[in-house]
């Protein structure tokens, strides 16, 4: 009789601990500390249900959203600012979704849920998910308020690293699955999809693919950053349906020399879309082709244009069309159009930091029909820009 009374305490005792472990995992899960989504998968083939009571995860793939523009192998989408939905956001979620290998991502900060929560069920259905980013604006930054993504996407088993050095990694390039490249000036954040002018460029192809994998491979496996990062710039340009592409990687390809000569090849007409230019030899080469009758028009962020350091005086005083934005956020583009056919764009902005300490990356795209997008981008800005006060610019 006393064995059999001291096998029911037994058994009540039990019981209290296994509930009394229920309700902590549960609560834990509320806040975030355990996928309970992911634990209900594991835990279903031996109990035969799903004690948490969460929806199975599968990979649904979401239609297709409205892009601003596409060909067989590119599309292009520009933020629109204050709009009523973030599609920029939406379409990264479905290609995060579409992933069925590898998620390889470099990006200088992060803070949208929606993302985390799409890299999290990625992970959980087996996808390699990587993820580099900035060490004071990505993993300090993650500590601020209405951040915390870094660590959600570290606590469900992504592998998060950063570039613990001076200089920013200041990459926004995603890989999915070897063959689609995800580029461009778009930070993924609540001001850089919402609030800020961004683009986005998609290149589904896997020879550009290969080009920013052999990128991350450096920083990820290698270590390698910033100036001393190997270059394999030779390895860096692609034909893709007739369309030349060039890659170039900061601060070891020697970035700012190149796009100097690219604009020193303009024949008709430069288009600048400028977060930051601070570049002399970029700024006396604008100036250069504007005295050679190359129609030159640009558009600043507001924010630094006025500074002795910024390119916008020079050009100013010279005559040259030039607006500062009208974006009361701000005006993010690292943007290039020559002759209407030579589109650059990328994380690099034109400034002495980009070229030679940072971790950036870049596009240059022979296509009239991609940069006539970016040419509708450029009119869009520019009609809402607003002149210089001249008080703030005293021309000698």
């Amino acid at each position: 009789m006393a064995k059999e009374k001291r096998s029911s305490l037994f058994r009540k005792v039990l019981v209290f601990i296994l509930l009394v472990l229920f309700i902590i995992i549960a609560l834990m899960g509320q806040f975030g500390y355990i996928d309970l989504a992911a634990l209900d998968d594991a835990m279903e083939p031996f109990l035969g249900n799903r004690p948490f009571q969460t929806e199975p995860q599968t990979a649904v793939v979401p239609p297709l959203t409205e892009v601003s523009a596409s060909g067989e192998w590119w599309e292009v989408y520009f933020t629109t600012p204050d709009g009523e939905t973030n599609h920029i956001s939406s379409k990264l979620v479905e290609y995060i979704t579409r992933a069925q290998e590898t998620i390889h991502i470099a990006s200088y900060e992060f803070n949208l849920d929606e993302v985390a929560d799409a890299l999290i069920a990625a992970h959980n259905r087996g996808v390699e998910v990587q993820f580099m980013t900035d060490d004071e604006r990505g993993i300090e930054g993650d500590e601020k308020d209405g951040h915390g993504q870094f660590a959600r996407l570290e606590r469900a088993g992504i592998e998060v690293n950063d570039d613990d050095r001076g200089g920013l990694m200041h990459n926004k390039f995603w890989i999915f699955d070897g063959k689609v490249v995800w580029t461009g000036s778009t930070n993924i954040t609540i001001n850089g999809t919402t609030k800020n002018n961004n683009n986005v460029i998609v290149f589904n192809s896997p020879l550009i693919a290969e080009i920013y994998e052999r990128e991350f491979q450096e920083m990820w496996t290698d270590g390698e950053f910033g100036i001393t990062s190997t270059s394999t710039v030779d390895l860096q340009h692609v034909v893709i349906n007739e369309t030349p592409i060039t890659v170039l990687f900061g601060a070891e390809d020697e970035v700012g020399i190149e796009l100097a000569e690219l604009l020193g090849t303009a024949e008709t007409s430069i288009r600048f879309m400028a977060y930051s230019f601070t570049d002399d030899d970029m700024g006396g080469t604008l100036l250069q082709r504007a005295q050679n009758e190359v129609d030159v028009m640009e558009i600043f962020e507001k924010t630094g244009s006025e500074t002795e350091y910024s390119e916008m005086s020079m050009l100013y005083c010279a005559d040259i069309p030039v607006l500062q934005d009208g974006n009361p956020n701000k005006l993010h583009h690292k943007v290039l159009i020559i002759d209407k056919h030579i589109v650059v764009t990328g994380s690099f902005n034109f400034s002495e930091s980009a070229d030679k300490k940072n971790d950036e990356n870049l596009v240059i795209i022979d296509s009239a029909e991609i940069a006539e997008e970016y040419l509708k981008e450029f009119d869009r800005r520019w009609a809402e820009a607003q002149e210089v006060d001249p008080t703030d610019i005293p021309c000698k």
